[in-house]
């Protein structure tokens, strides 16, 4: 198989193995006009399976919801078909509008303009707890 380099735009890589149209999805990346490249189930040394995303153009988007879905993701930006910048995510302290809150008695669950919002409390186990009423999100 043979997927071009990218010129100018962004490699996002190390994703775990089936994540990567979860990240397609969270990024909206259906709705840009530009080429994007999915490689699902890439042989790695490291983590034996990986997916990767390749996006060529200049894109600017929110880095938090990739360290929140995997922090072990690394981004590589290029330009002139060569890495100038390599960004390690890490789990954010507080994200919004990425997942919603399961509580029924939420005031999110009730008011659909309110922005669903969590915070990082535990980030050895990747515990996210809502910001109105303390409702537990735990990533697997």
């Amino acid at each position: 198989m043979n997927i071009d380099s990218v010129e100018k735009g962004l490699v996002i890589d190390h994703i775990e193995a089936g994540k990567a149209m979860e990240i397609y999805k969270y990024l909206n990346l259906g709705k840009m006009d530009c080429s994007v490249a999915i490689i699902k189930n890439a042989k790695s040394k490291k983590m034996g399976k990986k997916d990767i995303i390749k996006v060529e153009d200049n894109i600017n988007m929110d880095l938090k919801v990739l360290g929140f879905i995997d922090p072990t993701i690394t981004i590589n930006v290029i330009d002139n078909g060569s890495i100038i910048r390599k960004i390690n995510l890490e789990l954010p302290d507080e994200v919004e509008n990425i997942v919603k809150c399961k509580n029924p008695r939420c005031i999110t669950s009730i008011e659909q303009e309110i922005t669903h919002k969590f915070k990082l409390t535990d980030k050895e186990n990747k515990v996210y707890r809502c910001v109105y009423c303390d409702t537990a999100y735990e990533q697997n």
